[in-house]
């Protein structure tokens, strides 16, 4: 007999209890494209992370992010979740439809409100539809596509989009209607390195000297840098980084999308996902670094200074990272978005995913028609930015995070 399922929209997280949220997320495959991908949980999927976005003011409805999350039942068992927010604007969302919104308004139409599947903020792939192992994933996945655009038909939305969900939970989103759109990272693997040194030995001889010239530039400044974990963060610190953080979007006439309130929240409900990379100079920090980490990967996500040094982002926010990850034996270092500078610094170029529903079916077809162009694109753009890695030839490193 077909299983019955029971779908509920929640206008808030914290009507779902978290240990059971917090377990489907567990339990939920990562199939990425990433080589090192398994079950582990990302610190972005946890309950606490996602309540603390709501409750301190960042994704909300006053935001524009109104929380609209799915449960699923099966015979009084939860079977399944997913983070689903009411968007009235598309900021803070790392995969730009703003050409297609501009489309709609040009053809009188209504782009907003849409359905988001997503983390705020948050370009990182992983599992958007949290299903529980005993479920059919396949099957589970279609019936949810079909009680999302339901929804969305109910409540007037022009568009569902799932963005950042791994390859696999792509295609089966693809097999249920949505159309699947490709964009490109770059991303760090460990490649069972113990130093620094042992990772700058697999670049040829000139990418080497100009990675080395770049550290001995910061360090020579007289810059150095404390990493601290979780409940080492100190209020004081949390202040130093806010400010840091804000100055990097009030350069550019702008307003961080978080408050401090949240990143003081995180510290309090999950410190051991959290690494702060603080630099220093003559005693007086000038710049930090906010990572997140599990036990298989680091997060690099926020980062600000008081002032530009030479070569200081490189340091603070990627080689600090990638020594980090050695020393805890951890597996890849998502940097987050965009950066074609990371190729020279042994960033790999991977595939990312998203898929989309457009109501309209006249935008539908254009819209699909865009992202096959775009998608062939982004496959030469990749195999392109291969080309540009450091490693010396003989080694095989680049292309093992197939897509």
């Amino acid at each position: 007999m077909a299983a019955t399922y029971e779908f509920r929209f929640h206008p808030s997280i914290a009507d779902i209890r978290a240990d059971h949220w917090n377990a489907l997320a567990s339990s939920a495959p990562d199939n990425s494209s990433d080589s090192s991908a398994t079950n582990t949980t990302s610190p972005f999927l946890r309950h606490e992370f996602l309540l603390a976005l709501e409750q301190t003011g960042c994704a909300d409805t006053a935001t524009g992010w109104q929380p609209h999350h799915l449960s699923v039942t099966r015979n009084n068992t939860l079977v399944a979740v997913m983070p689903l927010y009411i968007k009235n604007h598309s900021y803070g969302e790392y995969v730009f439809d703003w050409s297609w919104a501009d489309a709609y308004r040009q053809h009188g139409m209504r782009y907003y409100p849409k359905l988001l599947t997503s983390v705020p903020f948050t370009p990182s792939t992983g599992p958007r539809l949290l299903i529980a192992e005993s479920e059919d994933h396949a099957h589970i996945t279609h019936a949810i596509a079909q009680a999302v655009i339901a929804e969305a038909r109910r409540i007037g939305a022009s568009t569902w989009h799932v963005l950042f969900p791994g390859q696999q939970q792509s295609d089966h989103l693809t097999n249920a209607g949505l159309r699947p759109r490709i964009a490109c990272q770059f991303h760090w693997y460990n490649r069972g390195y113990k130093t620094f040194d042992d990772f700058l030995a697999t670049f040829n001889s000139r990418k080497r000297k100009n990675l080395r010239k770049e550290r001995d530039a910061v360090h020579s400044a007289g810059i150095q840098f404390t990493r601290f974990r979780g409940n080492a963060i100190t209020p004081a610190m949390w202040q130093q980084f806010y400010r840091f953080y804000q100055n990097t979007y009030q350069i550019r006439g702008q307003q961080g999308y978080l408050t401090q309130a949240f990143f003081q929240r995180l510290s309090d409900v999950m410190p051991d996902n959290l690494l702060l990379v603080v630099a220093t100079l003559d005693a007086r920090p000038i710049a930090a670094a906010l990572s997140f980490r599990d036990s298989e990967k680091l997060y690099g996500r926020y980062w600000g200074c008081l002032q530009e040094y030479q070569f200081l982002h490189f340091e603070t926010c990627y080689y600090q990272g990638i020594e980090y990850a050695i020393e805890e034996g951890l597996q890849s270092f998502d940097s987050g978005a965009q950066g074609e500078h990371k190729i020279q610094r042994g960033f790999e170029p991977i595939i990312t995913y998203s898929n989309h529903w457009i109501a309209d079916a006249r935008f539908d077809a254009a819209i699909g028609e865009f992202l096959e162009r775009e998608g062939e694109y982004i496959k030469e753009y990749r195999v392109g930015a291969e080309g540009g890695l450091p490693f010396k030839r003989s080694q095989n490193n680049a292309g093992t995070s197939s897509e």
